[in-house]
């Protein structure tokens, strides 16, 4: 460790301190974490605004409300002193905002500048040639233990993968003035074949978008992938999106409406081309796509079973589900603005080439089926002196409703408050549906969200919400209607920029079918409890601990635990080519149940956020070097130990041994 220490000595300002804002602001807005959930598009998103810093003194209302962290009534503040005190002078002005708490202003300082409006700048041939920015980046990662999918003789067998054990990834962005931008992505998961023959084209996903944004009638235009993100996200929210946290910003969505598609995920996107015009108080979208996703099917191949969404294709079955079906989307969307009004209509139609099967079990009674689904929505969004209403209610035609409302408001300069009042019918259906909600999928669900944000001083700091729901008809594991709540609180001491203390806890309760013969459902009792102290000890150095212990128990069983302690060191200094972090931790679980998600830093634009699941230690360390003033290489390694363990995963990924260690490499050009 003390080696470690002295070679991370050089490191620069810059993107050490960017990794630790992107992590306290992705920290607090989503609570659950999960490896599955896909965090590169807000983090390519916020670093787009770290390198290219918005106007306060321009910002428009879809600018401000792309950082995920502000809630719509900061939005509001800040447009409103803009309007009755002029253009802002200095960022200090931030202070005298009410609403805006010291944190919230801590994190808006890194996105933000304070400069003089300019001219709007022509598009010209030779301004888009040679005004423009070019942005590439090549990745390559891999486990550097044998896993045994990739060395089975047979390519047929089940769990043998295609491909080799490297990852690979390429990024190209285009950005001319903020309103010209095209971005390509190719990627290569560890398995997946790399060839050119045998009708294979090389990487196994590519995704790529042109996109135009204007100040007249036409704001915007996009061909290829894009995202469209409408209302509260009950019928159409492509994209992220999140759900409780320790944030009021996450509570009510901020729909962006259509935007450019720059993520990894390989599954919640659209293909094809759509557009913004403005028209008087009007915003009008309307929208096309049309694509080949991955599916399975039943025994008789005529109809889908399920939707496969991991984007793997490395053996033989995730091979032959990609691409199986077709899905075509058409619709549009209209929006009223009027002040501090917003009214929208959404209404579009998925269609598939093949049909979805009847659910086989009781629970899977209510789900869709058929090849045809007609969503129509409804939404809206007023603000009211230091009170925004928001809400929509949307119908899948010929099945169910689904409908939220909301209020969030300002009590007082240091005290906000947030409800939240939902109802998902069990028949409500909805391929782009992102809403709040207990569950993956907003449907069969009733609950009631209360959240409390306190500033006492500008030491302390409170926020706890209460969450009861219920769940009208039968779910997984659940033979019966059943019901639940959660409970979370977190205090935040900061008495200075040097020190921070933060206490987290959270408690969920939910029921499931019983371990017992009789049947019948338990109480799922799950508690945790984080602390978690950043500390500079000095004008270079600093270090972050954090402990997390997790309480889990059903019904009479005996309880089970989990714990976690991280430790991070961090040296900030300014002038070097180098940077880099380091992390070490510990942990312990009993099982399943009390694993651990824990958001590690990594290289520009990536993440990782590994469950912590037995007993072993973890490290790992992420370096970068500047090669140039326009070209960066990271290096990232991370090794995971476990004590008592004999095998690491299962199928293709298992593993011989305790140990698995991992390696990135990425360089980034820029011209």
């Amino acid at each position: 460790m003390i080696i470690l220490c002295l070679l991370l000595s050089e490191m620069t300002h810059s993107q050490v301190q960017n990794d630790i804002i992107l992590e306290q602001i992705i920290e607090s807005m989503a609570q659950n974490f999960s490896e599955d959930h896909d965090y590169s598009e807000i983090i390519e998103r916020l670093n787009h605004y770290r390198k290219s810093p918005l106007n306060i003194n321009t910002a428009s209302k879809e600018q401000l409300e792309d950082l995920f962290f502000i809630s719509p009534i900061q939005v509001n503040s800040i447009l409103n002193h803009r309007e009755a005190n002029g253009l802002f002078i200095d960022v200090l002005e931030l202070q005298s905002i009410i609403g805006l708490d010291t944190n919230t202003i801590r994190w808006l300082l890194n996105f933000i500048v304070v400069l003089r409006p300019g001219d709007f700048t022509t598009l010209t041939f030779k301004n888009v040639v040679l005004k423009s920015e070019h942005d590439l980046m090549l990745r390559f990662g891999q486990v550097l233990e044998k896993q045994s999918g990739f060395f089975s003789s047979d390519k047929n067998e089940a769990g043998t993968y295609s491909g080799s054990a490297m990852r690979m990834f390429a990024r190209y962005r285009y950005n001319y003035s903020d309103f010209l931008f095209a971005s390509v992505n190719m990627e290569q998961d560890a398995g997946e074949p790399f060839s050119f023959k045998n009708r294979l084209k090389g990487f196994d996903f590519y995704s790529a978008n042109l996109s135009y944004k204007g100040k007249g009638k036409v704001r915007k235009v996009i061909a290829g992938d894009y995202a469209l993100q409408f209302g509260q996200g009950l019928s159409m929210w492509a994209g992220a999106g999140f759900g409780k946290g320790a944030n009021l910003g996450s509570i009510a969505r901020k729909d962006v409406g259509l935007r450019p598609y720059s993520s990894l995920n390989e599954s919640f996107f659209l293909r094809g081309i759509a557009a913004t015009f403005e028209w008087r108080k009007f915003l009008i979208t309307p929208f096309y796509s049309g694509r080949r996703i991955d599916a399975g099917f039943s025994d008789s191949n005529s109809q889908i079973s399920s939707l496969q969404l991991s984007g793997f294709h490395r053996t033989k079955s995730e091979i032959l589900n990609k691409n199986a079906v077709s899905q075509r989307v058409y619709g549009a969307n209209m929006q009223y603005k009027a002040g501090d009004l917003t009214v929208g209509l959404t209404g579009f139609q998925t269609r598939f080439s093949i049909p979805f099967a009847e659910g086989n079990t009781l629970y899977q009674q209510y789900n869709f089926n058929g090849s045809t689904l007609n969503n129509l929505s409804m939404h809206y969004s007023y603000t009211y002196k230091n009170s925004y209403f928001y809400g929509e209610t949307s119908h899948s035609l010929n099945s169910g409703f689904a409908s939220m409302n909301g209020l969030i408001s300002s009590l007082a300069p240091a005290v906000s408050l947030v409800n939240l009042y939902r109802n998902y019918e069990k028949n409500y259906h909805s391929f782009f549906n992102q809403a709040l909600s207990e569950s993956s999928n907003a449907a069969n669900e009733k609950g009631f969200y209360s959240g409390l944000a306190i500033r006492f001083n500008k030491e302390w700091e409170l926020f706890t919400y209460a969450d009861f729901f219920k769940f009208p008809w039968l779910k997984f594991r659940v033979d019966g209607p059943s019901s639940g709540l959660e409970l979370f609180g977190q205090m935040t001491y900061t008495p200075n920029k040097q020190f921070k203390l933060l206490g987290r806890f959270r408690q969920q309760r939910k029921e499931e079918n019983s371990e017992e013969l009789d049947g019948g459902l338990d109480i799922v009792d799950k508690q945790d409890l984080r602390i978690e102290l950043n500390y500079k000890i000095s004008a270079d150095f600093a270090i972050r601990n954090r402990v997390e212990i997790v309480r889990y128990q059903k019904g009479i069983l005996y309880p089970e635990f989990g714990f976690l302690s991280v430790q991070d060191i961090i040296y900030d200094s300014m002038g070097s080519k180098f940077s880099g972090n380091i992390r070490f931790a510990i942990f312990e679980t009993s099982g399943f149940d009390t694993r651990i998600y824990a958001y590690e830093n990594d290289v520009l634009y990536s993440y990782s956020v590994p469950a912590y699941q037995g007993k072993g230690i973890r490290f790992y360390v992420n370096g970068r070097f500047k090669l140039s003033r326009k070209t960066d290489l990271w290096i990232r390694y991370a090794t995971i130990s476990y004590a008592s363990q004999e095998t690491i995963g299962s199928g293709g990924d298992l593993i011989e041994g305790n140990k698995r260690s991992d390696i990135r490499i990425q360089l980034r050009f820029q011209f």
